[in-house]
């Protein structure tokens, strides 16, 4: 059974950075309408961004938690008022291409100067050791990284569902002119929307970077499970994301335990049902 709990905690951790990172896109989809496919690389940032504030500015784990996000969210927008707001209202496959192209780029220039081999980046000392449950031994890190994700999950929805600013940003994605009529600036808006999304994939980095390493190629595989991830849970639907990246993470941890040949292909197998079923996927609105 500790084998069976470990794999779930697993699961768990994955499904947090798999959470994190389809709701990012999630919010980048309602106001671009357009995919996002460099996700995997504002992942990976995060966690160098971390790695460079450790090793070239002294800053801990804490300070990197806070800024990282905040930096890469700042290039994300960087990019978005020089490059990628210039294919706005044209067809989506044009943002998916050029974003994509952005992805290997970024993946490229980090692999050159770094190369494929991950880097340690150290644990903060306040979170290392574990919790002996009684059914399983809990560290504490990794429980961190889960109750972390959960509430910035939870506090995301609470502001683009429950706040006047997100009434604000849902009315910019169905009616643009009409809220410029209210004198709000729309696509400033956009902007800083674009930045939480891409704030949002570089915090799953920092997160990561204890566990998984730092490494240019940390987020390539991960990204083809998210889209996997936003697709069932509904595109543009936050909840859908937050709920599905979690509860597809657990899935593939017990998948992982029962059956580990199907590990890697299970979140696929429930993308085509999900699209044979209901093609909006699971909470989207039907066209």
């Amino acid at each position: 059974m500790q084998a069976l709990y470990g794999q779930l905690l697993v699961g768990l951790i994955n499904g947090s950075f798999y959470a994190l990172l389809s709701l990012g896109l999630a919010v980048i989809f309602g106001m671009w309408e357009s995919i996002n496919f460099a996700r995997g690389a504002r992942y990976m940032m995060g966690a160098f961004a971390a790695y460079f504030l450790l090793q070239y500015g002294g800053l801990n784990y804490w300070w990197a938690l806070l800024l990282a996000p905040l930096i890469v969210g700042a290039f994300g927008m960087l990019l978005e008022r020089t490059m990628l707001r210039w294919i706005q209202g044209l067809d989506p496959l044009y943002g998916l291409l050029l974003t994509f192209g952005l992805a290997l780029v970024i993946q490229g220039i980090f692999q050159n100067y770094f190369g494929s081999s991950g880097m340690p980046y150290a644990m903060p000392p306040e979170l290392r050791g574990g919790v002996n449950l009684g059914f399983m031994y809990l560290p504490i890190y990794r429980g961190w990284v889960v109750v972390v994700s959960l509430i910035v999950c939870l506090a995301t929805w609470y502001l683009i569902e429950r706040t006047r600013l997100g009434a604000y940003l849902r009315a910019a994605t169905e009616n643009p002119t009409l809220v410029r009529a209210f004198g709000i600036n729309v696509p400033l808006m956009i902007t800083l929307t674009y930045g939480l999304g891409v704030g949002l994939a570089a915090l799953a980095g920092v997160l990561s970077a204890p566990i998984n390493q730092v490494g240019p190629l940390m987020g390539a595989d991960l990204i083809i499970v998210v889209f996997a991830v936003v697709v069932i849970g509904g595109m543009g639907s936050i909840m859908g994301s937050v709920i599905t990246g979690f509860a597809l993470g657990g899935i593939e941890g017990l998948t992982k335990y029962f059956y580990p040949e199907a590990s890697n292909t299970v979140v696929f197998v429930l993308m085509v049902l999900v699209l044979l079923v209901r093609p909006s996927g699971l909470t989207g609105r039907a066209n």
